[in-house]
């Protein structure tokens, strides 16, 4: 009878190291798991671009113009931004201002799908040919274009606004980044007294911090 109740005690002690063993590797799974893609509500970085712009339609001309805009979320390597897009267009006929909010959805370094063969994978070699000594700097990314601009068609309400980007971003120092793209959009606006369908290209360059 003693050995059989110290054969027991043996057997519950082993069933709690075996239980806590289990709970540290299902809590170390989840922790590795959080760590490679944690929703996050960061707000930074912000975003100050300045844009050199074509587009057709009210005016079929070039304008300068400042874009500001905040990190809302981001997951792994996909961030939304929440972005304030301003053109001031001035010449001897006219004056007009165009402000737009918009939503811009980034996949960032969507090249790295490519990343096989094991040997020499696709991404690695798109990477180099792009961006040469600065490959392992580079963060490219795509990203997606959706919002309002005023003054909108009939100059009563927001025109809608969408539209796609592609562009890369440069680590300079900690908390520092050259952000350089292009984008292109479409968008209902009115222009003296005249609604219409604008659609445009957008060359940006500017700073993250």
């Amino acid at each position: 009878m003693p050995s059989t109740g110290v054969m027991g005690k043996v057997r519950r002690v082993l069933a709690r190291c075996l239980a806590t063993a289990a709970s540290v590797l299902v809590l170390s799974a989840v922790n590795a798991v959080a760590q490679e893609a944690v929703l996050e509500f960061p707000i930074r970085p912000f975003n100050v671009d300045v844009m050199l712009r074509q587009q057709t339609f009210a005016p079929d001309d070039r304008e300068i113009g400042v874009q500001l805009g905040i990190t809302a979320l981001r997951y792994s390597n996909v961030e939304v931004r929440t972005i304030y897009q301003y053109f001031s267009i001035h010449s001897q006929e006219f004056k007009t201002d165009q402000h737009s909010v918009f939503l811009n959805p980034r996949w960032n370094n969507f090249i790295d799908i490519l990343d096989f063969p094991t040997h020499k994978p696709i991404s690695r070699l798109i990477r180099h040919a792009l961006f040469g000594p600065l490959e392992d700097r580079a963060v490219p990314y795509i990203g997606a274009l959706a919002g309002g601009v005023l003054p909108g068609p009939g100059n009563r309400a927001p025109g809608h606004l969408i539209g796609a980007q592609v562009g890369v971003r440069f680590p300079v120092a900690q908390s520092l980044s050259v952000d350089i793209s292009v984008q292109y959009s479409q968008y209902g606006v009115d222009f003296r007294g005249e609604a219409g369908q604008a659609q445009q290209w957008v060359f940006l360059t500017g700073v993250r911090f």
